[in-house]
Protein backbone atom coordinates (compact mmCIF):
# COMPACT_ATOMS: atom_id res chain seq x y z
CA UNK A 1 0.00 0.00 0.00
CA UNK A 2 1.63 3.25 -1.11
CA UNK A 3 1.08 6.12 1.31
CA UNK A 4 2.52 9.54 1.82
CA UNK A 5 4.64 9.68 4.96
CA UNK A 6 2.88 11.36 7.88
CA UNK A 7 4.36 14.34 9.65
CA UNK A 8 7.86 13.68 10.95
CA UNK A 9 8.86 14.08 14.57
CA UNK A 10 9.72 17.73 14.06
CA UNK A 11 6.48 18.54 12.22
CA UNK A 12 3.38 19.63 14.12
CA UNK A 13 0.60 17.08 14.27
CA UNK A 14 -2.97 18.30 13.77
CA UNK A 15 -4.64 19.28 17.01
CA UNK A 16 -7.16 16.57 17.66
CA UNK A 17 -9.74 16.35 20.39
CA UNK A 18 -9.74 12.58 20.72
CA UNK A 19 -13.23 12.40 22.26
CA UNK A 20 -15.01 12.09 18.89
CA UNK A 21 -12.72 9.18 18.03
CA UNK A 22 -13.29 7.39 21.34
CA UNK A 23 -17.08 7.55 21.37
CA UNK A 24 -19.84 6.57 19.02
CA UNK A 25 -23.03 8.31 18.01
CA UNK A 26 -25.13 6.02 20.20
CA UNK A 27 -23.29 7.43 23.25
CA UNK A 28 -24.73 10.93 22.74
CA UNK A 29 -27.89 10.47 20.67
CA UNK A 30 -31.34 11.03 22.05
CA UNK A 31 -33.12 7.70 21.72
CA UNK A 32 -36.84 7.11 21.07
CA UNK A 33 -37.32 9.98 18.62
CA UNK A 34 -40.79 11.41 18.02
CA UNK A 35 -42.18 10.04 14.74
CA UNK A 36 -45.54 11.37 13.51
CA UNK A 37 -47.62 10.91 10.34
CA UNK A 38 -46.96 13.55 7.67
CA UNK A 39 -50.56 14.76 7.81
CA UNK A 40 -50.22 15.66 11.51
CA UNK A 41 -51.31 19.31 12.01
CA UNK A 42 -48.56 21.75 12.83
CA UNK A 43 -50.24 22.48 16.18
CA UNK A 44 -50.02 18.79 17.16
CA UNK A 45 -46.38 18.60 16.07
CA UNK A 46 -45.60 21.69 18.14
CA UNK A 47 -47.35 20.15 21.14
CA UNK A 48 -45.31 16.95 20.71
CA UNK A 49 -42.07 18.93 20.66
CA UNK A 50 -43.04 20.89 23.74
CA UNK A 51 -44.28 17.83 25.61
CA UNK A 52 -41.13 15.81 24.95
CA UNK A 53 -38.72 18.73 25.24
CA UNK A 54 -37.23 18.18 21.80
CA UNK A 55 -36.38 20.54 18.95
CA UNK A 56 -37.50 18.30 16.07
CA UNK A 57 -39.86 15.52 15.09
CA UNK A 58 -39.70 13.04 12.23
CA UNK A 59 -42.59 12.63 9.83
CA UNK A 60 -43.23 9.26 8.23
CA UNK A 61 -44.15 5.70 9.04
CA UNK A 62 -42.86 3.74 12.02
CA UNK A 63 -39.77 1.75 11.06
CA UNK A 64 -39.19 3.77 7.88
CA UNK A 65 -35.69 4.65 6.78
CA UNK A 66 -34.27 8.14 6.22
CA UNK A 67 -35.12 8.17 2.52
CA UNK A 68 -38.82 7.80 3.32
CA UNK A 69 -38.85 10.21 6.25
CA UNK A 70 -38.98 14.00 6.66
CA UNK A 71 -37.88 16.16 9.60
CA UNK A 72 -39.66 19.16 11.11
CA UNK A 73 -37.57 21.43 13.34
CA UNK A 74 -38.31 24.43 15.52
CA UNK A 75 -36.92 26.67 12.79
CA UNK A 76 -39.32 25.13 10.27
CA UNK A 77 -42.21 25.92 12.62
CA UNK A 78 -41.10 29.51 13.05
CA UNK A 79 -40.88 29.95 9.28
CA UNK A 80 -44.33 28.41 8.81
CA UNK A 81 -45.94 30.70 11.38
CA UNK A 82 -44.05 33.72 10.03
CA UNK A 83 -45.37 32.98 6.55
CA UNK A 84 -48.94 31.89 7.32
CA UNK A 85 -49.64 33.26 10.78
CA UNK A 86 -52.04 31.39 13.03
CA UNK A 87 -53.45 29.51 10.03
CA UNK A 88 -50.23 27.47 9.88
CA UNK A 89 -51.24 25.59 13.04
CA UNK A 90 -54.00 23.76 11.16
CA UNK A 91 -51.90 22.89 8.10
CA UNK A 92 -50.16 19.48 7.66
CA UNK A 93 -46.71 19.43 9.23
CA UNK A 94 -45.32 17.60 6.21
CA UNK A 95 -45.85 20.75 4.13
CA UNK A 96 -43.04 22.52 6.02
CA UNK A 97 -40.66 19.61 6.67
CA UNK A 98 -37.32 18.90 5.01
CA UNK A 99 -36.70 15.64 3.14
CA UNK A 100 -35.02 13.26 2.88
CA UNK A 101 -33.55 13.08 6.34
CA UNK A 102 -29.77 13.15 6.66
CA UNK A 103 -28.68 10.24 8.84
CA UNK A 104 -25.69 8.58 10.45
CA UNK A 105 -25.45 5.02 11.84
CA UNK A 106 -25.64 4.59 15.61
CA UNK A 107 -22.30 2.75 15.66
CA UNK A 108 -20.48 5.46 13.70
CA UNK A 109 -17.82 7.41 15.56
CA UNK A 110 -18.77 10.93 16.59
CA UNK A 111 -16.27 12.56 14.24
CA UNK A 112 -18.45 11.23 11.41
CA UNK A 113 -21.53 12.98 12.81
CA UNK A 114 -19.61 16.22 13.31
CA UNK A 115 -18.30 16.12 9.75
CA UNK A 116 -21.71 15.35 8.29
CA UNK A 117 -23.44 18.20 10.13
CA UNK A 118 -20.70 20.60 9.06
CA UNK A 119 -20.66 19.47 5.43
CA UNK A 120 -24.46 19.64 5.09
CA UNK A 121 -24.84 22.75 7.26
CA UNK A 122 -27.59 21.13 9.33
CA UNK A 123 -28.44 21.06 13.01
CA UNK A 124 -30.18 17.70 13.36
CA UNK A 125 -29.01 14.23 12.33
CA UNK A 126 -31.19 11.14 12.33
CA UNK A 127 -29.53 8.05 13.82
CA UNK A 128 -30.17 4.65 12.25
CA UNK A 129 -29.74 1.06 13.40
CA UNK A 130 -28.33 -1.87 11.41
CA UNK A 131 -31.62 -2.23 9.52
CA UNK A 132 -31.65 1.46 8.55
CA UNK A 133 -34.51 2.32 10.90
CA UNK A 134 -34.46 5.69 12.66
CA UNK A 135 -33.76 5.10 16.34
CA UNK A 136 -32.45 8.44 17.56
CA UNK A 137 -31.41 11.99 16.81
CA UNK A 138 -28.22 13.99 17.37
CA UNK A 139 -28.32 17.76 17.85
CA UNK A 140 -25.72 20.50 18.29
CA UNK A 141 -26.50 20.66 22.00
CA UNK A 142 -24.49 17.47 22.46
CA UNK A 143 -21.91 17.89 19.77
CA UNK A 144 -20.92 21.44 20.65
CA UNK A 145 -19.69 20.14 23.98
CA UNK A 146 -16.96 18.13 22.27
CA UNK A 147 -14.55 20.96 21.36
CA UNK A 148 -13.97 19.12 18.12
CA UNK A 149 -11.73 21.70 16.44
CA UNK A 150 -10.05 19.98 13.51
CA UNK A 151 -11.03 16.51 14.69
CA UNK A 152 -12.61 15.57 11.39
CA UNK A 153 -9.55 14.35 9.50
CA UNK A 154 -11.48 12.52 6.80
CA UNK A 155 -15.12 12.99 7.69
CA UNK A 156 -17.47 13.43 4.77
CA UNK A 157 -14.62 14.11 2.34
CA UNK A 158 -14.67 10.46 1.31
CA UNK A 159 -18.42 10.53 0.77
CA UNK A 160 -18.16 13.60 -1.46
CA UNK A 161 -15.12 12.60 -3.55
CA UNK A 162 -16.06 13.03 -7.25
CA UNK A 163 -13.68 10.45 -8.69
CA UNK A 164 -10.92 7.95 -7.93
CA UNK A 165 -8.00 10.45 -8.04
CA UNK A 166 -9.74 12.72 -5.53
CA UNK A 167 -10.57 9.70 -3.39
CA UNK A 168 -6.90 8.68 -3.44
CA UNK A 169 -5.75 12.08 -2.25
CA UNK A 170 -8.20 11.98 0.65
CA UNK A 171 -7.24 8.41 1.53
CA UNK A 172 -3.56 9.34 1.71
CA UNK A 173 -4.35 11.37 4.86
CA UNK A 174 -5.30 8.24 6.81
CA UNK A 175 -1.83 7.58 8.35
CA UNK A 176 -1.63 11.18 9.57
CA UNK A 177 -4.96 10.78 11.32
CA UNK A 178 -3.86 7.48 12.89
CA UNK A 179 -0.57 8.99 14.07
CA UNK A 180 -2.32 12.01 15.59
CA UNK A 181 -4.75 9.75 17.44
CA UNK A 182 -1.94 7.56 18.76
CA UNK A 183 -0.18 10.72 19.98
CA UNK A 184 -3.37 11.55 21.90
CA UNK A 185 -3.12 8.13 23.65
CA UNK A 186 -6.17 6.76 21.89
CA UNK A 187 -5.89 2.94 22.18
CA UNK A 188 -4.81 1.15 19.01
CA UNK A 189 -7.94 -0.97 19.09
CA UNK A 190 -10.10 2.16 18.85
CA UNK A 191 -7.90 3.56 16.10
CA UNK A 192 -8.33 0.26 14.24
CA UNK A 193 -12.10 0.68 14.55
CA UNK A 194 -11.84 4.21 13.12
CA UNK A 195 -9.72 2.92 10.21
CA UNK A 196 -12.21 0.12 9.58
CA UNK A 197 -15.07 2.61 9.53
CA UNK A 198 -13.24 4.60 6.85
CA UNK A 199 -12.44 1.44 4.87
CA UNK A 200 -16.18 0.87 4.81
CA UNK A 201 -16.82 4.46 3.69
CA UNK A 202 -14.15 4.13 1.01
CA UNK A 203 -15.67 0.89 -0.28
CA UNK A 204 -19.11 2.47 -0.32
CA UNK A 205 -17.86 5.46 -2.33
CA UNK A 206 -16.07 3.16 -4.77
CA UNK A 207 -19.33 1.27 -5.31
CA UNK A 208 -21.25 4.49 -5.92
CA UNK A 209 -18.66 5.72 -8.42
CA UNK A 210 -18.60 2.31 -10.11
CA UNK A 211 -22.38 2.23 -10.47
CA UNK A 212 -22.39 5.75 -11.93
CA UNK A 213 -19.84 4.61 -14.51
CA UNK A 214 -21.99 1.62 -15.48
CA UNK A 215 -25.00 3.86 -15.95
CA UNK A 216 -22.96 6.31 -18.02
CA UNK A 217 -21.75 3.42 -20.21
CA UNK A 218 -25.34 2.38 -20.93
CA UNK A 219 -25.50 -0.67 -18.66
CA UNK A 220 -28.38 0.88 -16.72
CA UNK A 221 -28.94 1.01 -12.97
CA UNK A 222 -28.75 -1.97 -10.63
CA UNK A 223 -31.28 -4.62 -11.74
CA UNK A 224 -32.42 -5.18 -8.13
CA UNK A 225 -31.66 -4.23 -4.54
CA UNK A 226 -28.15 -5.09 -3.41
CA UNK A 227 -25.65 -4.57 -0.61
CA UNK A 228 -21.88 -4.12 -0.64
CA UNK A 229 -20.14 -6.00 2.15
CA UNK A 230 -16.71 -5.65 3.72
CA UNK A 231 -15.23 -8.84 5.16
CA UNK A 232 -12.42 -9.78 7.54
CA UNK A 233 -10.82 -7.06 9.62
CA UNK A 234 -12.94 -4.28 8.10
CA UNK A 235 -16.10 -6.18 9.00
CA UNK A 236 -14.82 -6.78 12.53
CA UNK A 237 -13.82 -3.13 12.96
CA UNK A 238 -10.13 -4.03 13.37
CA UNK A 239 -8.35 -2.64 10.31
CA UNK A 240 -4.79 -1.36 10.44
CA UNK A 241 -2.67 0.32 7.78
CA UNK A 242 -1.47 -2.76 5.87
CA UNK A 243 -4.56 -3.89 4.04
CA UNK A 244 -5.89 -5.29 0.83
CA UNK A 245 -9.43 -5.70 -0.46
CA UNK A 246 -11.86 -8.06 1.26
CA UNK A 247 -15.37 -7.41 -0.03
CA UNK A 248 -18.46 -9.12 -1.38
CA UNK A 249 -21.85 -8.46 -2.96
CA UNK A 250 -25.31 -9.80 -2.17
CA UNK A 251 -28.27 -8.94 -4.37
CA UNK A 252 -31.98 -9.63 -4.03
CA UNK A 253 -32.48 -12.09 -6.88
CA UNK A 254 -30.80 -13.68 -9.87
CA UNK A 255 -29.05 -16.91 -10.84
CA UNK A 256 -25.27 -17.36 -11.15
CA UNK A 257 -24.15 -16.21 -14.63
CA UNK A 258 -27.62 -14.73 -15.17
CA UNK A 259 -28.34 -11.20 -16.33
CA UNK A 260 -28.32 -9.70 -12.84
CA UNK A 261 -25.14 -11.56 -11.87
CA UNK A 262 -23.37 -10.30 -14.97
CA UNK A 263 -24.31 -6.70 -14.08
CA UNK A 264 -23.02 -7.12 -10.55
CA UNK A 265 -19.84 -8.78 -11.87
CA UNK A 266 -19.14 -5.58 -13.81
CA UNK A 267 -19.88 -3.53 -10.70
CA UNK A 268 -17.53 -5.68 -8.63
CA UNK A 269 -14.71 -5.43 -11.17
CA UNK A 270 -15.00 -1.66 -11.48
CA UNK A 271 -15.27 -1.24 -7.70
CA UNK A 272 -12.12 -3.33 -7.22
CA UNK A 273 -10.28 -1.27 -9.84
CA UNK A 274 -11.22 1.99 -8.14
CA UNK A 275 -10.09 0.75 -4.74
CA UNK A 276 -6.84 -0.48 -6.25
CA UNK A 277 -6.27 2.91 -7.89
CA UNK A 278 -6.97 4.67 -4.59
CA UNK A 279 -4.36 2.58 -2.77
CA UNK A 280 -6.11 -0.53 -1.43
CA UNK A 281 -4.59 -3.40 -3.46
CA UNK A 282 -6.48 -6.27 -5.01
CA UNK A 283 -6.74 -9.30 -2.73
CA UNK A 284 -4.22 -11.94 -3.79
CA UNK A 285 -6.62 -14.63 -2.58
CA UNK A 286 -9.46 -13.30 -4.72
CA UNK A 287 -11.72 -12.38 -1.80
CA UNK A 288 -13.52 -9.67 -3.77
CA UNK A 289 -16.96 -9.05 -5.19
CA UNK A 290 -15.45 -9.27 -8.67
CA UNK A 291 -15.04 -13.03 -8.13
CA UNK A 292 -18.06 -15.39 -8.48
CA UNK A 293 -17.43 -17.01 -5.08
CA UNK A 294 -17.94 -13.69 -3.30
CA UNK A 295 -20.90 -12.46 -5.27
CA UNK A 296 -24.43 -13.82 -5.48
CA UNK A 297 -28.10 -13.45 -4.84
CA UNK A 298 -29.62 -13.85 -1.41
CA UNK A 299 -30.72 -17.37 -2.37
CA UNK A 300 -27.24 -18.19 -3.69
CA UNK A 301 -25.61 -17.03 -0.44
CA UNK A 302 -28.03 -19.08 1.64
CA UNK A 303 -27.25 -22.12 -0.47
CA UNK A 304 -23.51 -21.54 -0.05
CA UNK A 305 -23.83 -21.28 3.70
CA UNK A 306 -25.81 -24.51 3.83
CA UNK A 307 -23.14 -26.23 1.72
CA UNK A 308 -20.35 -24.94 3.96
CA UNK A 309 -22.04 -26.32 7.03
CA UNK A 310 -22.27 -29.73 5.38
CA UNK A 311 -18.79 -29.90 3.83
CA UNK A 312 -16.33 -32.51 5.00
CA UNK A 313 -13.04 -31.17 3.65
CA UNK A 314 -11.09 -28.27 5.15
CA UNK A 315 -9.72 -27.46 1.67
CA UNK A 316 -13.26 -26.49 0.66
CA UNK A 317 -13.47 -23.95 3.47
CA UNK A 318 -10.63 -21.59 2.54
CA UNK A 319 -11.67 -17.97 3.19
CA UNK A 320 -15.09 -19.09 4.41
CA UNK A 321 -14.46 -18.05 8.00
CA UNK A 322 -14.03 -14.34 7.24
CA UNK A 323 -17.45 -14.29 5.58
CA UNK A 324 -18.94 -14.54 9.08
CA UNK A 325 -17.30 -11.18 9.80
CA UNK A 326 -19.11 -9.33 7.03
CA UNK A 327 -20.73 -5.95 7.48
CA UNK A 328 -22.84 -4.05 4.94
CA UNK A 329 -21.49 -0.61 4.01
CA UNK A 330 -23.76 0.31 1.10
CA UNK A 331 -27.16 -0.53 -0.30
CA UNK A 332 -29.85 -2.65 1.33
CA UNK A 333 -28.22 -3.05 4.74
CA UNK A 334 -31.33 -4.63 6.26
CA UNK A 335 -31.18 -7.50 3.74
CA UNK A 336 -27.50 -8.02 4.51
CA UNK A 337 -28.06 -7.89 8.27
CA UNK A 338 -30.70 -10.61 8.04
CA UNK A 339 -28.35 -12.79 5.99
CA UNK A 340 -25.54 -12.30 8.53
CA UNK A 341 -27.74 -13.19 11.49
CA UNK A 342 -29.21 -16.19 9.68
CA UNK A 343 -25.69 -17.42 8.85
CA UNK A 344 -24.68 -17.19 12.50
CA UNK A 345 -27.85 -18.94 13.62
CA UNK A 346 -27.24 -21.76 11.14
CA UNK A 347 -23.63 -22.23 12.31
CA UNK A 348 -24.48 -22.41 16.01
CA UNK A 349 -23.45 -25.76 17.44
CA UNK A 350 -22.35 -27.18 14.07
CA UNK A 351 -19.41 -28.98 15.63
CA UNK A 352 -18.11 -30.82 12.53
CA UNK A 353 -18.07 -27.58 10.54
CA UNK A 354 -16.43 -25.61 13.34
CA UNK A 355 -13.81 -28.31 13.89
CA UNK A 356 -12.98 -28.16 10.20
CA UNK A 357 -12.55 -24.41 10.46
CA UNK A 358 -10.26 -24.96 13.44
CA UNK A 359 -8.32 -27.60 11.53
CA UNK A 360 -8.02 -25.24 8.58
CA UNK A 361 -6.62 -22.54 10.88
CA UNK A 362 -3.96 -24.91 12.17
CA UNK A 363 -2.06 -24.87 15.42
CA UNK A 364 -1.17 -21.45 16.87
CA UNK A 365 2.19 -20.33 15.50
CA UNK A 366 5.18 -20.51 17.83
CA UNK A 367 6.22 -16.96 18.61
CA UNK A 368 9.06 -17.74 21.03
CA UNK A 369 12.37 -19.51 20.71
CA UNK A 370 13.44 -22.40 22.95
CA UNK A 371 15.04 -19.88 25.31
CA UNK A 372 12.08 -17.50 25.45
CA UNK A 373 13.17 -14.94 22.88
CA UNK A 374 10.99 -13.64 20.06
CA UNK A 375 11.16 -15.90 17.03
CA UNK A 376 12.19 -13.30 14.45
CA UNK A 377 12.98 -13.81 10.78
CA UNK A 378 16.25 -13.05 9.01
CA UNK A 379 15.52 -9.32 8.95
CA UNK A 380 15.00 -9.25 12.72
CA UNK A 381 11.23 -8.85 12.53
CA UNK A 382 8.31 -10.99 13.60
CA UNK A 383 5.00 -11.16 11.71
CA UNK A 384 2.46 -10.53 14.46
CA UNK A 385 -0.55 -11.11 12.25
CA UNK A 386 0.62 -14.61 11.35
CA UNK A 387 1.99 -15.16 14.85
CA UNK A 388 -0.65 -14.33 17.42
CA UNK A 389 -3.26 -12.01 15.94
CA UNK A 390 -4.70 -14.45 13.40
CA UNK A 391 -4.98 -17.19 16.02
CA UNK A 392 -6.77 -14.96 18.54
CA UNK A 393 -9.20 -13.69 15.89
CA UNK A 394 -9.89 -17.22 14.65
CA UNK A 395 -10.45 -18.59 18.15
CA UNK A 396 -12.82 -15.77 19.12
CA UNK A 397 -14.83 -16.30 15.94
CA UNK A 398 -15.03 -20.08 16.43
CA UNK A 399 -16.19 -19.82 20.03
CA UNK A 400 -18.77 -17.14 19.23
CA UNK A 401 -20.10 -19.19 16.30
CA UNK A 402 -20.29 -22.30 18.46
CA UNK A 403 -22.35 -20.56 21.11
CA UNK A 404 -24.49 -18.61 18.64
CA UNK A 405 -23.29 -15.16 19.76
CA UNK A 406 -23.50 -12.88 16.70
CA UNK A 407 -20.88 -10.20 17.27
CA UNK A 408 -18.53 -8.45 14.87
CA UNK A 409 -15.50 -7.40 16.92
CA UNK A 410 -13.04 -9.87 18.43
CA UNK A 411 -13.26 -8.11 21.79
CA UNK A 412 -17.07 -8.34 21.79
CA UNK A 413 -16.91 -12.03 20.89
CA UNK A 414 -14.49 -12.85 23.70
CA UNK A 415 -16.54 -10.88 26.21
CA UNK A 416 -19.79 -12.53 25.11
CA UNK A 417 -18.30 -16.03 25.46
CA UNK A 418 -16.91 -15.16 28.90
CA UNK A 419 -20.33 -13.91 30.05
CA UNK A 420 -21.82 -17.34 29.38
CA UNK A 421 -19.88 -18.71 32.33
CA UNK A 422 -18.91 -21.81 30.39
CA UNK A 423 -15.37 -21.75 31.75
CA UNK A 424 -12.10 -20.17 30.77
CA UNK A 425 -13.15 -16.63 31.73
CA UNK A 426 -9.70 -15.65 33.01
CA UNK A 427 -8.03 -17.07 29.90
CA UNK A 428 -10.47 -15.17 27.69
CA UNK A 429 -9.72 -11.94 29.55
CA UNK A 430 -5.97 -12.45 29.05
CA UNK A 431 -6.47 -13.18 25.36
CA UNK A 432 -8.52 -10.02 25.03
CA UNK A 433 -5.66 -7.97 26.49
CA UNK A 434 -3.19 -9.76 24.24
CA UNK A 435 -5.32 -8.86 21.21
CA UNK A 436 -5.18 -5.18 22.15
CA UNK A 437 -1.41 -5.40 22.68
CA UNK A 438 -0.77 -7.00 19.28
CA UNK A 439 -2.79 -4.31 17.51
CA UNK A 440 -0.82 -1.65 19.39
CA UNK A 441 2.55 -3.13 18.44
CA UNK A 442 1.62 -3.56 14.77
CA UNK A 443 0.13 -0.07 14.41
CA UNK A 444 3.14 1.58 16.06
CA UNK A 445 5.49 -0.24 13.68
CA UNK A 446 3.36 0.60 10.65
CA UNK A 447 3.43 4.31 11.45
CA UNK A 448 7.18 4.18 12.04
CA UNK A 449 7.68 2.44 8.70
CA UNK A 450 5.50 4.91 6.81
CA UNK A 451 7.48 7.78 8.34
CA UNK A 452 10.63 6.16 6.91
CA UNK A 453 9.05 5.84 3.48
CA UNK A 454 8.48 2.09 3.82
CA UNK A 455 5.29 0.22 3.00
CA UNK A 456 3.39 -0.78 6.15
CA UNK A 457 3.20 -4.46 7.00
CA UNK A 458 2.35 -6.69 9.95
CA UNK A 459 6.02 -7.40 10.67
CA UNK A 460 7.38 -5.78 13.81
CA UNK A 461 10.98 -5.06 14.79
CA UNK A 462 11.20 -5.55 18.59
CA UNK A 463 13.67 -2.70 18.91
CA UNK A 464 11.10 -0.14 17.79
CA UNK A 465 8.34 -0.92 20.30
CA UNK A 466 10.27 -0.43 23.54
CA UNK A 467 11.37 -2.79 26.30
CA UNK A 468 8.10 -2.77 28.23
CA UNK A 469 5.99 -3.72 25.22
CA UNK A 470 8.55 -6.27 24.11
CA UNK A 471 8.35 -7.95 27.52
CA UNK A 472 4.55 -7.89 27.40
CA UNK A 473 4.65 -9.27 23.87
CA UNK A 474 6.75 -12.23 24.96
CA UNK A 475 4.22 -13.03 27.66
CA UNK A 476 1.35 -12.75 25.17
CA UNK A 477 3.00 -15.03 22.62
CA UNK A 478 3.83 -17.49 25.39
CA UNK A 479 0.10 -17.82 26.07
CA UNK A 480 -0.82 -18.86 22.52
CA UNK A 481 -1.15 -22.49 23.55
CA UNK A 482 -4.21 -21.45 25.56
CA UNK A 483 -6.02 -20.87 22.28
CA UNK A 484 -5.83 -24.50 21.19
CA UNK A 485 -6.99 -25.63 24.64
CA UNK A 486 -9.97 -23.25 24.51
CA UNK A 487 -10.98 -24.45 21.06
CA UNK A 488 -10.74 -28.09 22.03
CA UNK A 489 -12.48 -27.72 25.42
CA UNK A 490 -15.40 -25.60 24.22
CA UNK A 491 -15.99 -27.31 20.90
CA UNK A 492 -16.07 -30.67 22.63
CA UNK A 493 -18.14 -29.44 25.56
Amino acid sequence: WELRPPAQDGDPLPKLDSYPYRHRVRDVMRADPVILPEETPVAAALAAMTGRGVSSVFLGGEGAGPEATAILTERDLLRAIGRHGAEALALPAGRFASRPVVAVPADAFLYRAIGRMSARNIRHLAVTDDEDRIVGVVTPLKLLQLRAGTAVALGDDIDAAPDAPALGQIWSRLPLMARALLAEDVPARLIAAVIAREVGALTRRAAILAEAELVAEGAGPAPCAYAVLVLGSAGRGESLLAMDQDNALVFAEGEPEGEADRWFARLGRRMAAILDEVGVPLCKGGVMASEPAFRGSLATWRQRIAQWLGRSSPEDLLSVDIVFDFKAVHGDKAMAERLWRDAWAAAKGQIPFLKLLAENAGQPAAGLTLFGGLRTEDDGRIDLKRTGLKDIVTTARLLALHHGLPRHATQARLEAVAELGAGGASDLAEIDRDHALLLDCILSQQLADIAEGLSPSNRVAPGTIGKARTAALKQALGRLSILDDLRRDQLSG
